[in-house]
């Protein structure tokens, strides 16, 4: 039976946690699929093309025998995590805050489909304090990003900052 998880983000940029998320989650599953979401609300820096496109060349650098796919959906994640066929839903959590709200998040899709697991993985200490929104700010006000992404992702920003 092959194990199949979706990793959904809006990934806007993708960081060193997003990227320590998918490489521990491939060790978890046969397939893995990197939802990336569009999510109108969150008012992206990066549009779905720029953001899809960063998270295909982070998976093209990794090792596996994981199939990786990077995919964009929108709407109600449960449909789109039946749709791809997964038996599980794969969120990196930082701290406490993160918790309580995917906790809320986990009853609620328990509800629509109870098949679907939620497996949560720690983000690794050295990655804990990475948001996609601290990493923009810092970005835009001219700092360096090099520690919290990947040297193609900080070169993105320094184009949409300048």
């Amino acid at each position: 039976m092959t194990r199949k998880a979706l990793y959904p983000g809006t990934f806007d940029p993708l960081t060193n946690g997003h990227f320590d998320i998918i490489q521990r989650a491939m060790k978890l599953c046969d397939h893995l699929t990197i939802g990336v979401a569009i999510n109108h609300e969150k008012n992206p820096l990066f549009d779905l093309a720029e953001r899809s496109e960063m998270v295909r060349l982070a998976v093209t650098e990794m090792d596996g025998d994981c199939e990786v796919v990077v995919a964009p959906f929108e709407g109600l994640l449960m449909k789109f995590v039946e749709s791809i066929g997964a038996s599980m839903i794969v969120r990196g959590l930082r701290a406490v805050s993160d918790f309580e709200y995917e906790f809320q998040m986990v009853g609620m899709n328990q509800k629509l489909n109870p098949n679907i697991e939620t497996i949560f993985l720690m983000a690794d200490a050295q990655n804990q304090a990475i948001a996609s929104r601290l990493v923009k700010e810092i970005a835009r006000l001219g700092g360096d990003v090099s520690a919290f992404v990947s040297p193609a992702v900080q070169k993105r920003l320094a184009e949409k900052y300048t």
